[in-house]
């Protein structure tokens, strides 16, 4: 239940809050410009934020609280952890016998407040609170967590080398914590990395967001050798050894996801730094739709997948989701009447269904090996993690000549430069031609903030100074031809002053970067005939291009300009990963 406009105005006349010619006056202007009579007031500042919220729990009949200047006991706080309060805007501040007053921006979420109390097992009284009060009450966590930390800052850790030593380290309490914080924090913020740098006097940890790095905490030097014993323990790997890289992984649960970490250390140096990739292992299956492909792109990757045989190639540069595209590729045919076999390094996620083997090089399981001995175990679908070398090239035709599904990635810039990079293993032409039945190439972008989205169109001095890398009239045509659904405004548009760009001011949801969430563009190149014939004569990837975006391929950019015109990313973050 909410609060509307009408509820609002019957109780502002009543209580004489607001002088009623202004309240008539500003109810008539919401209701033109169809917002909420309550945002309306709050912008003529006709009303504080926290009166109003005082006002919507009166009508709900609700407990209202503002935290911004109470201090909430330590045990009471951490009933919930921070990871949950932050997400789901909730905070405990007051435990009365076997009930818990929970400060809500939404006091209305039943979703919430039953999880809470299944948690929690104490009886749940919600209560409204206002934005700035629950960001007060919040910051209490980080109060808390600096207490602690308080308790290493000064502690002095020389390096030890004796194992027994190393091992208590990293079983000390404040170490523990410092580590799970570092954790908690990366799974809260969505990162997809996390990096522990030592320099000269401290350690730095920092998360990527979206694609991009951003610092996250800063520690004393002496914490470092504690944090790498510990997870080194966490992922079972040798303690006193600090001259070669070490690679491992291990799992957490927490407020009931399942999360694993991929780690890698690496000697540099000051010490040891560590990456460690974020894997949610609870997470759903992503669609097609969910990554971007979107209309003839989509039908493309359709056909390619419903093959019986030849050869699916991802292509892109580091971190472009190439392995993300082949998971839900691979999730959509895992079926009981398909025998599905991967050789991949790293393996990312565990599939059921799926007969996953990680690559040791250490021990002769390389890809090209690895990639033999499935072929011999009765595959429908092979998947191989990567085409790094000539062997590996081979065995992948020859197993999508002899019948098999294979789907594997490349290292190339765009779809088309994929042919010329299997020639340069020693592929035949003539066996890419007949064996290739799609090159998909793609980049991730950010996607804007929903919150703070705003609508803007590029001025003519902006036009002009971007002639010289967008073709902005070949990216209009391209997606008036190959493009359906496309919006009345985009379709009659005759010039890109026309248009209309998005990008995100910036807001506490997506803290103040104006993104949140990442999404693909893409190039699909099916391999029709026209192409192959191409391909046969050992034509350069421009002129393979040229074919395709003749035949209804639309180029990354053209497709990042899709998602532009729609809201989905901005300018600058297609201009980025595109390097146009």
């Amino acid at each position: 239940m909410r609060v509307d406009s009408n509820q609002l105005k019957n109780f502002l006349e009543d209580s004489e809050f607001i002088i009623k010619d202004e309240l008539d006056k500003a109810f008539e202007e919401a209701q033109k410009r169809k917002v909420y009579l309550g945002n309306l007031l709050l912008e003529k500042k006709l009303i504080s934020n926290i009166d109003l919220k005082k006002m919507h729990a009166y009508i709900l009949g609700i407990p209202f609280v503002d935290l911004e200047k109470k201090e909430i006991p330590k045990k009471t706080l951490q009933i919930i952890s921070e990871l949950v309060a932050k997400k789901n805007n909730v905070i405990v501040f007051k435990k009365d016998g076997n009930a818990l007053r929970v400060a809500m921006l939404n006091p209305n979420d039943i979703k919430i407040i039953d999880y809470l109390k299944k948690k929690t097992g104490f009886e749940i009284i919600p209560c409204l609170t206002t934005e700035n009060s629950l960001n007060q009450a919040l910051k209490q966590y980080k109060k808390s967590l600096q207490a602690e930390f308080g308790e290493i800052i000064n502690e002095d850790v020389d390096d030890k080398s004796d194992q027994k030593e190393l091992k208590k380290i990293a079983e000390d309490l404040p170490i523990i914590k410092i580590v799970d914080t570092l954790l908690e924090h990366a799974i809260l913020q969505s990162a997809s990395d996390i990096h522990i740098e030592p320099d000269e006097k401290e350690v730095r940890a920092r998360y990527r967001i979206d694609g991009i790095l951003h610092d996250a905490m800063t520690l004393p030097k002496q914490v470092m050798f504690g944090i790498v014993a510990r997870i080194k323990v966490l992922s079972n790997l040798k303690l006193d050894e600090h001259r070669i890289p070490q690679d491992g992984r291990f799992k957490i649960e927490i407020d009931e996801k399942r999360i694993s970490f991929r780690v890698s250390i690496l000697p540099v140096f000051a010490g040891e730094k560590i990456v460690m990739r974020v894997l949610d292992d609870s997470a759903k299956g992503l669609s097609l739709e969910n990554l971007g492909l979107e209309n003839e792109a989509k039908k493309r990757v359709k056909r390619a997948i419903d093959q019986p045989n030849g050869i699916f190639l991802v292509t892109g540069p580091t971190g472009s989701g190439k392995t993300t595209t082949l998971y839900t590729i691979l999730g959509m045919l895992n079926t009981p009447k398909v025998n599905i076999s991967t050789i991949e390094d790293p393996i990312e996620y565990q599939i059921s269904r799926i007969n996953q083997t990680q690559v040791k090089s250490k021990v002769g399981m390389t890809f090209a090996t690895g990639l033999r001995a499935l072929l011999r175990q009765d595959p429908d679908v092979i998947m191989v993690g990567e085409i790094r070398d000539k062997e590996t090239m081979k065995i992948s035709l020859n197993a999508a000549m002899t019948g098999h599904l294979v789907l594997s990635t490349l290292h190339t810039n765009s779809a088309a430069a994929a042919i010329p990079r299997m020639s340069d293993m020693d592929a035949e032409s003539f066996l890419i031609a007949s064996t290739i039945n799609t090159v998909v190439a793609q980049r991730l972008v950010r996607k804007i903030c929903p919150e703070c989205i705003e609508e803007y169109k590029l001025t003519k001095n902006e036009i002009d100074e971007l002639k010289d890398r967008i073709d902005f009239d070949y990216v209009l045509s391209s997606l008036k031809k190959n493009n359906e659904n496309l919006s009345k405004e985009i379709s009659q548009a005759k010039t890109i002053e026309e248009l209309k760009f998005f990008r995100g001011k910036g807001c506490k949801a997506c803290n103040n970067e104006g993104y949140k969430g990442r999404v693909g563009i893409y190039e699909v190149l099916e391999i029709s005939e026209g192409v192959k014939k191409l391909i046969s004569q050992n034509a350069i990837s421009s002129e393979i291009e040229k074919k395709a975006v003749e035949e209804g391929m639309n180029t990354m950019i053209v497709d990042g300009f899709a998602k532009i015109f729609t809201g989905k990313t901005s300018l600058e973050e297609v201009l980025r990963v595109t390097k146009e």
